[in-house]
């Protein structure tokens, strides 16, 4: 086991988070990826890691919006990283209610200063809209509800 006076698993993640790096840690014994930074690997307890650093590319998983008093209303999100881990965030530089659970996002790092550590954070990756364009005139588009009604094509009727 690496000699913990030397440097923690945390001391090394703010290292690369001060370089503007999301690092992580992978296990050597079994290839999986471990996030937040540990002196062994969950589930194996193996000490075999090593570290590797982001791409910072990832997926909302899940998201809440947290309300304080006075203040302006808080994204939280899980977002699962394409390296395989999942990590607690939130996505900044949009309205905390239209963040959406699939939307791709990209890590940027704040700083941090001498009151903060340095952390990541998520922005959104804007991409043209996959849809093809309408033609002016064409007739209207289906429901929403793939055009089988509010009943969702059961039959209930009212």
């Amino acid at each position: 086991m690496q000699d913990l006076k030397q440097q923690s698993p945390y001391g090394a993640y703010l290292e690369h988070c001060k370089k503007g790096e999301l690092a992580y840690q992978v296990c050597t014994d079994d290839g999986k990826p471990v996030f937040y930074p540990r002196v062994a690997a969950p589930g194996s307890g193996s000490t075999n890691l090593e570290w590797r650093v982001s791409k910072g590319l990832g997926t909302v998983y899940a998201t809440t919006v947290v309300y304080y008093k006075d203040e302006k209303p808080l994204n939280v999100a899980l977002i699962d990283l394409d390296e395989g881990f999942r990590m607690m965030s939130r996505v900044e530089e949009i309205d905390p209610l239209e963040v959406k659970i699939g939307m791709r996002v990209k890590v940027r790092i704040h700083p941090g200063d001498e009151k903060q550590l340095p952390y990541p954070v998520f922005t959104p990756i804007l991409t043209p809209d996959p849809s093809p364009p309408v033609e002016r005139g064409a007739s209207s588009s289906p429901s929403l509800l793939g055009g089988r009604g509010r009943d969702g094509g059961r039959g209930g009727g009212k």
